[in-house]
């Protein structure tokens, strides 16, 4: 399953290392960070529960970048 979520970043770089963050969360396929679109695509592994990957996400990605945001 593949969904896209809005999110804020306030640079390149910094959307490198909260894609790098994402693809490395349990529950997690594949991940692409777009910074000129502030979207993130995440593709989830089989039987992976959504919500609670992209809580794991979302904290994983404030520890590489504490000011990021994404909008789930």
């Amino acid at each position: 399953m593949k969904k896209t979520y809005k999110i804020e970043v306030d640079c390149a770089n910094c959307a490198n290392k909260m894609e790098m963050a994402t693809k490395k969360t349990a529950g997690v396929q594949d991940a692409t960070v777009n910074f000129m679109t502030q979207k993130m695509t995440v593709e989830f592994c089989d039987g992976a529960d959504a919500v609670a990957v992209m809580k794991a996400v979302l904290k994983n990605c404030k520890k590489v970048e504490d000011d990021c945001e994404i909008y789930l």
